[in-house]
């Protein structure tokens, strides 16, 4: 389980990018500029070049209820709650299982995810990653909204 935590420098705004590449690279890399330079196109639509490839982008907005986080998992733990803390109503099987809760510090926040393509724009009804956060979002809101009971009315 995380306990997100925002970070003591404050989390800053971006925007993450989903390429069509597997890179064998795990881990940070300096002058990420000389690699990556997306640009708008002269319609005013994303576009970069990546490794030679030129890469068509579309962005992907978030809901307006919504907001995106990065996170850094960090190696603390969450201090273990006090007994005299524990709700009210928690039985001892539940208390003697104890949950170990990492830290995730939030470096970052974003709105929108921005998707590259090879060869055009994205087909927003046929890209997986689009559809994902579509039937993510939709799953969510199912699992965290309270049910609205329909009146009968009378005929």
């Amino acid at each position: 389980m995380l306990a997100i935590q925002p970070t003591s420098s404050g989390s800053q705004k971006c925007t993450p990018n989903l390429l069509p590449a597997r890179l064998n690279h795990n881990g940070p890399i300096n002058a990420t500029e000389r690699y990556w330079k997306p640009e708008s196109s002269e319609d005013g639509k994303p576009k970069a070049y990546f490794r030679g490839r030129h890469l068509h982008g579309t962005p992907l907005p978030l809901p307006s209820n919504y907001t995106g986080a990065i996170l850094h998992i960090t190696d603390k733990n969450l201090p273990a709650m006090d007994n005299d803390k524990m709700e009210a109503g928690v039985d001892d099987e539940e208390e003697s299982e104890k949950v170990e809760v990492k830290v995730a510090e939030q470096v970052g926040t974003f709105g929108e995810v921005m998707l590259w393509e090879h060869g055009g724009a994205i087909d927003k009804d046929e890209d997986t990653y689009t559809r994902g956060i579509g039937e993510w979002i939709g799953f969510a809101e199912a699992m965290h909204v309270e049910p609205v009971e329909k009146e009968k009315t009378s005929t």
